[in-house]
């Protein structure tokens, strides 16, 4: 469908809002270059990102205070966990003069398909899911992909797993799939003494984002891994057994008993992964990769074609039939 085109006086609107919205920011712009100047903002300080709101962050300096800062007209595109340099007000408030280079960022496709980053510096992705809502393998495999694309490591959080029976029958074959594949796979409850030891040892001195269906109970573990925020929590719907989102902007959090951060992004119920191309995902595949290189044909899609080495594997059982299976369902969305 083509787009709508808009009429003269339509057009005329939209160039004078931008133009109002450019000449207020540049305005803005130039009177915090002439309080810098007059020295109304103290010296230079490095700061990390708490959280994002439009035109202004909330920065945690090195005394670990919060404080509300404006951005400067040629900064752009910061998020949650970047770090900046920022100079402290007389007000109180702040801005921000500069942006450190990135180590990681993690992007996320928006509606329209477009590349959003939503958290920047993580050393490790926390897929957080659980004993209910019922957790799904090619999910799971999505959150994998997508880590794996971005180059950030990525650890499996099973929580509420004072829900398991007894024994923990397919689950637990599951989640020895994905240990056999060198990823770390951590239990968590914040309903048991001790359910959040393992996963606090993992947290420790790194930087991590949490993200995974909503409902599977990502602000309650902050809520009991950091007593001091607080947090809106969603009760489990009922009816159909998944949670409510409740979380509306990433958000940095510091760790009261280990040096280490964590950033909690939006709850989604499906990672999206439309702008990821075959070869991407394919190699989002970790015990693929051997494979990769070794078909008959350069131009194998790995479906049935004679001497596809990724089908070899699965017939050899070095690859698991159900994570093949998976792989080819994320790549037929990807066509749709």
């Amino acid at each position: 469908m083509s787009k709508r085109k808009l009429t003269r006086q339509q057009r005329w609107r939209v160039e004078k809002v931008q133009a109002e919205r450019e000449k207020r920011a540049a305005k803005h712009s130039a009177r915090q270059t002439e309080q810098l100047a007059a020295g109304e903002y103290g010296a230079e300080q490095s700061g990390r990102v708490i959280a994002h709101f439009g035109r202004t962050l909330e920065v945690r300096g090195a005394d670990g205070a919060a404080v509300r800062c404006h951005l400067r007209a040629n900064l752009q595109g910061l998020v949650t966990g970047d770090t900046v340099i920022w100079r402290k007000g007389e007000d109180g408030s702040g801005v921000v003069v500069a942006a450190a280079e990135r180590a990681s960022v993690l992007s996320r496709p928006d509606p329209q398909g477009r590349l959003k980053p939503v958290a920047a510096n993580v050393d490790q992705i926390l897929i957080v899911f659980a004993v209910e809502p019922t957790p799904h393998a090619n999910l799971i495999d999505r959150y994998l992909v997508a880590a794996e694309a971005t180059g950030i490591a990525p650890v499996l959080v099973l929580n509420k797993v004072d829900l398991l029976a007894d024994h923990d029958g397919e689950l637990g074959q599951l989640l020895e799939r994905y240990r056999a594949l060198g990823y770390p796979v951590v239990r968590a409850s914040t309903e048991q003494p001790a359910g959040l030891d393992a996963l606090n040892r993992q947290l420790a001195g790194r930087t991590s984002v949490l993200v995974g269906q909503s409902g599977v109970g990502k602000s309650s573990l902050i809520d009991r891994l950091l007593p001091d925020e607080t947090l809106r929590i969603g009760a489990l719907s009922e009816d159909m057994r998944k949670g409510t989102h409740t979380t509306t902007t990433a958000r940095l959090y510091a760790m009261p008993d280990a040096d280490g951060v964590l950033i909690d992004s939006p709850g989604i119920r499906e990672f999206g992964l439309t702008h990821l191309d075959a070869d991407t995902v394919t190699d989002g595949f970790v015990e693929f990769r051997p494979h990769l290189g070794l078909c008959r044909f350069r131009d194998c899609r790995h479906r049935a074609e004679p001497g596809c080495a990724l089908l070899a594997a699965v017939e050899a059982g070095n690859i698991h039939p159900q994570r093949f299976a998976s792989y080819r369902r994320i790549l037929a969305s990807l066509d749709t």
